[in-house]
């Protein structure tokens, strides 16, 4: 049996999305995502902790990310967990992101573009191109 590699997050985003175009003409659009949960601690108090994640959106669904996606927005994402190194300044860096394949636009209808809320999802058989140069988000 394989293993499976899903992630399902809502959150809200940290910053608008920075979208750039590689030498393939593929477009990539990267933003990071908070997601925050509440409990008590042991004393009764209210505690809030807020988990960081970079999340990476291809092609069409850069597109959506570009025109649709600002700072503050709540977004549900699903995707995969995809850890990956680059060199920087000569030592090696790592980076744990959340590439997505599919999005949902939440919030209030006013934010929304049309009259629903806009899913939108890479066709299944979606391969992403090999990344040759650094992409230190």
């Amino acid at each position: 049996m394989s293993g499976v590699n899903k992630v399902i997050l809502v959150g809200h985003l940290g910053k608008d999305p920075e979208v750039r175009s590689l030498e393939s003409g593929a477009k990539v659009a990267t933003f990071s995502l908070a997601t925050s949960e509440t409990y008590k601690n042991k004393e009764g108090q209210r505690v809030d902790q807020t988990e960081w994640h970079n999340i990476v959106v291809w092609r069409g669904l850069a597109d959506i990310a570009e025109k649709f996606l600002k700072k503050g927005g709540q977004v549900y994402i699903e995707g995969r967990i995809r850890n990956r190194t680059y060199e920087k300044d000569g030592q090696k860096k790592y980076i744990t992101e959340i590439n997505a394949d599919n999005l949902v636009l939440l919030g209030k209808k006013e934010a929304l573009p049309g009259e629903n809320r806009q899913t939108i999802a890479d066709p299944p058989d979606f391969e992403q191109p090999g990344i040759t140069e650094d992409l230190p988000f």
